[in-house]
Parts: C-alpha cells; structure tokens; sequence
C-alpha cells in the first residue's frame, strides 16, 4: 500500500501496488478489499501492477467491477541530447521562490478535468517542495516574461536512479518546443548534480509528449499497468 496521508486525494499516492495482476473477479474484490480496509476515508480506488510486459486485458478482473485499465509506458535514459527544436527564447531554472511554487499550483489545475481541484494541486506542491528543500531533488520551470509555462520535477529513486515528475506544459506555450528543452535541462541536472546513471519517465502511449521525451534519448523499457475506479461525480 502506497499511502500519503497529507494529501488523501493524491489517487496515485494511495494506492495499492500488487506484485502481479489478479487471477480473477474474486481476486480483484479481495483487493478492493483491502484498500477500503487500509484508506477507509478514501472515495477513489486505485492499484498498480509492478511488471514489465502487460496488456490493460491483465486487469478484466478490476473492469469487471467497475475500473478502467491503463497502460503507461516505463521509459529510461543513461544519456540524453539536446531535442531537435530547442525553445531558446524561455528561461529555464528550478524553482525556488514563494511566488514559484504558486505559479506552479496555478499551472497544474489549467485545463484540467473537474476533479483536480485546488486544494489538491496546493497540497501535492506542498509536499514536492517540502523533498526540494529536504535535497532529494528539485523542480523545475521554463518562464517566459517571468510566467511559468512548463514544469516538472526530478528526485532521487535510489542509489543511481532518479525519477520525473508531473510533467506539465501550459496549453497555450504547447507544440514550441518547451517541454522537449525542459527535459533536457531536468535531465543533465539529474546526471550531472545527482548523480544518476539511470533516468526515469513515465509516459502515456497514446499521447504526444512520448515523442518529446524520445526526441531526447529516452527509450521504451517496461510497461506499467493501472487501474483505477473514480469517486462519483
């Protein structure tokens, strides 16, 4: 069980973590079991599966009763290079300010689905500033006039091991070039300052930004499966 007490609705920082998908309907209902059994406050329900191949039809047991299946795409990296279409003209640096980490909590609620509300978004900058300051790794940001506009976040995972963070690039600032320059800058801090060999990203197959991270020499690794049934409304 993978459990963040400081922010209950972080779905993905509740969650179960199973060795192997379930067997079968009785299998994902004991399951289900045991998440309401250890986050009993909890509206949502949600698990991964750690493996490395898999298909969303591993999961039948869980969208039986109700789930949606998902497949993200484990990516790594031990070296990286510049993307194809640097973005010069935004400034890239960590963040570090007050008014940073708040422009960070407006950025991660713009143009998302209801449900990813405020209070969650303030809570889960919160905590990320909380391991930045702790020295287990940083955020950080692409500006442009001093607005951020792209972000995300690199920790330490391990020895040699750092993973990305929330990726995330402002609608308007998207097909520029941003998020493919950010991750480079990200990933070099990540070699170069925590001293990581291995680089982690977690990508959604179906949408464009694989390509971005691609473009920068991650590769394809493993497969991470999840599911997740939503609170209603």
């Amino acid at each position: 069980m993978l459990h963040t007490p400081d922010n209950p609705t972080f779905w993905w920082g509740n969650c179960l973590v199973l060795q192997g998908p379930p067997a079968d309907e009785r299998a994902a209902r004991r399951w289900v079991d045991t998440f309401e059994r250890e986050l009993p406050g909890a509206e949502h329900r949600t698990c991964y599966v750690d493996g490395v191949h898999g298909t969303p039809a591993d999961l039948e047991p869980f969208v039986a009763l109700g789930f949606t299946a998902e497949l993200s795409v484990v990516m790594t990296a031990r070296a990286v290079h510049a993307p194809p279409r640097p973005e010069q003209l935004a400034s890239y640096r960590p963040l570090a300010t007050d008014d940073d980490w708040a422009q960070q909590v407006a950025l991660s609620v713009v143009g998302e689905e209801v449900g990813h509300d405020l209070d969650f978004a303030t809570r889960k900058a919160a905590a990320d500033r909380v391991l930045v300051e702790g020295g287990h790794g940083r955020w950080f940001g692409a500006f442009v006039d001093d607005r951020l506009v792209s972000s995300m976040g690199l920790f330490s995972a391990g020895p040699g091991l750092a993973r990305f963070q929330s990726v995330k690039t402002h609608p308007d600032h998207r097909g520029r070039g941003l998020a493919g320059t950010l991750t480079h800058v990200v990933a070099r801090f990540g070699l170069d300052e925590l001293a990581a060999r291995t680089l982690v990203m977690v990508a959604d197959p179906a949408y464009l930004a694989i390509r971005v991270y691609r473009s920068v020499g991650f590769r394809d690794t493993e497969v991470l499966l999840a599911a997740e049934r939503r609170p209603p409304g």
